[in-house]
């Protein structure tokens, strides 16, 4: 977890998502630390795809900002990381046409998360996933707990 006084007025942020099967039984999670202060969030969805539940961590995260607020996001996905500091601007240009001349992929999700980063001042992080980050760790667990859940609601209304 970082410690440096530039985080010391920021909200630091680590995402993940989690997916049995692409698409499946998917959960997402976020882990929030500001100051001394700490929150988890967690959720699921029955069908899904992995890129999704990337893309709804980093969205859930930063609509649960009470307040616009510097942030640190830390997230293992470069579809995450790449399409909102890439990417993005040039879908926005071109009406969600992707550089192949096709619809982009997700862009329901995408559009949210342009306006969820709209009101912060943010600056996107890519670390390695399953590498020992703390951070990434918590999150990580959190998303699996949300798959987890989803795969027992995905059993239990196939009986």
């Amino acid at each position: 977890m970082p410690e440096s006084d530039e985080h010391q007025d920021s909200a630091v942020i680590y995402t993940d998502g989690a997916c049995s099967g692409n698409p499946g039984p998917g959960g997402w999670g976020a882990y929030f630390k500001w100051g001394d202060h700490e929150k988890e969030l967690y959720g699921a969805e029955e069908t899904t795809t992995n890129n999704r539940m990337e893309l709804t961590a980093a969205i859930k995260a930063l609509e649960a900002l009470k307040r616009p607020a510097k942030v640190h996001l830390y997230t293992d996905s470069s579809y995450v990381r790449n399409g909102i500091t890439s990417w993005m601007a040039n879908w926005k240009r071109n009406g969600w046409i992707s550089s192949k001349k096709e619809p982009v992929k997700n862009a329901d999700l995408w559009r949210r998360l342009d306006e969820a980063t709209a009101r912060h001042d943010i600056e996107w992080h890519w670390v390695r996933g399953h590498a020992g980050d703390a951070g990434n760790e918590r999150a990580d667990r959190l998303a699996v707990k949300g798959r987890d859940e989803a795969a027992g609601a995905t059993r239990r209304g196939r009986r």
